[in-house]
């Protein structure tokens, strides 16, 4: 098993959640490649939607990976994005500020909204525990 934070707005975690999915990268289908089945994945949210939003900076949703089936749905004539099943949990959406020290993954304790920037990318599973700790989750 490996672990993942996948930077989602909120308006996008909850629809993912209703729909048992997650999109990375804007809709590429790379990020979501490197996942397999069983992998946690803990979705962390900067903005309450992707453009024009009001901070978060929380943990909105965590989950599991359901299979290693990857699909491409059409939203649009424009845009099919690629999708993974996700298993969600039930949890409560956790400020990151108060674990900032604790995440092993955040080298800068200063900056450390930077790491964010990468999207979707693999964290220590001590930390993913850490953090499905403080969520309250029941994966």
């Amino acid at each position: 098993m490996r672990c993942w934070v996948n930077t989602v707005s909120r308006d996008h975690v909850l629809t993912g959640v209703e729909g048992g999915f997650t999109q990375a990268g804007h809709g590429k289908a790379s990020g979501l490649k490197r996942l397999s089945a069983g992998d946690g994945l803990v979705f962390y949210s900067p903005k309450t939607s992707l453009r024009g939003g009001t901070p978060v900076q929380a943990f909105t949703a965590i989950g599991r990976i359901a299979d290693d089936e990857l699909y491409q749905v059409e939203m649009s004539r424009d845009f099919r994005p690629w999708r993974r099943n996700i298993e969600f949990s039930r949890s409560t959406e956790t400020a990151i500020r108060p674990l900032i020290d604790e995440l092993s993954f955040i080298k800068d304790k200063r900056r450390w909204g930077y790491v964010f920037r990468l999207g979707l990318f693999e964290i220590p599973c001590a930390d993913f525990e850490l953090i499905k700790k403080a969520m309250a989750a029941d994966l």
